[in-house]
């Protein structure tokens, strides 16, 4: 990600929010409002404490056209990204019809604009079928599970696995990674210990596509993604494990000599002469 690219936190995305319904309503008028459903990183910078900033708000959009000039204005006048809001991520696998359903209110700016999020177990389910190694996705699972444990209000695998369901089928064709995190995370049940973990790993395999990029310039497809970042980490863990067995080596050596050395004899006077 460019350090030229202003991130979005959650203070900065209510103020975008406001700007937003105020330029919409200069624009369109009071007759016709507008309703925007925050999906992905913004929903969980919207409804949660252990995610700091996202780069851009993907949103399902119900507004008229007037809306792309104001998301517009609003970029230009803070600085953002031509696109800081959009809903580009509809041609995504995490993409459902049944969101809008299950969306909940967040709060209105300016009596004209609405903005809704997404209800936990949908927006987990949602993660779990995006599932990408090398974003928030898995750390975002863990953390918004995390989050509803400590409030006393844990979320259950069966209403995971219902929310699934309901927006993808019965037959969804989840990443394996994201089921494997599932089992895991509903195993362990330390989730604080799990996320710093789960967050560490994906940074780790972001480093590894940057490599990879720069070594191969425009190699790098959505279809090789995994495998290049399982590919890097396995090659890591085994030259971690080749440096350690070294230094194992080596101090064994260096004990050994130093045995040799302290069990030879001294050499007598004569020897000496």
């Amino acid at each position: 990600m460019s350090p030229d690219i202003k991130p979005i936190t959650r203070d900065n995305l209510n103020e975008y929010l406001k700007d937003l319904a105020k330029d919409f309503r200069k624009l369109n008028g009071t007759k016709t409002p507008a309703e925007i459903i925050l999906i992905g990183g913004a929903a969980v910078l919207a409804g949660y404490g252990f995610r700091d900033l996202t780069y851009d708000v993907d949103a399902i959009i119900v507004a008229s056209s007037a809306m792309k000039d104001a998301i517009n204005r609003v970029g230009d006048k803070h600085g953002l990204p031509h696109g800081w809001l959009n809903a580009d991520f509809k041609r995504t696998s995490s993409y459902s019809d049944r969101l809008i359903e299950v969306s909940v209110y967040y709060r209105t700016f300016s009596n004209i604009l609405t903005v809704r999020t997404v209800a936990a177990e949908y927006l987990l389910a949602m993660k779990l079928m995006s599932g990408r190694q090398y974003k928030n996705d898995l750390s975002d699972i863990v953390g918004i599970l995390w989050e509803h444990q400590k409030t006393g209000k844990p979320i259950s695998r069966e209403s995971v696995e219902k929310a699934i369901e309901s927006l993808y089928g019965k037959d969804a064709d989840m990443p394996e990674t994201s089921m494997q995190l599932l089992s895991a995370v509903f195993a362990s049940g330390d989730y604080e210990t799990l996320y710093r973990a789960t967050r560490a790993s994906e940074l780790e395999s972001k480093e590894l596509l940057l490599e990879f990029e720069q070594k191969y310039p425009n190699a790098l497809k959505g279809e090789n993604i995994d495998s290049i970042i399982n590919s890097g980490k396995r090659k890591r863990r085994e030259g971690q494990k080749d440096s350690m067995l070294a230094k194992l080596e080596e101090k064994k050596q260096l004990a050994e000599r130093t045995k040799q050395s302290n069990d030879a004899p001294f050499p007598n006077n004569s020897s000496m002469k």
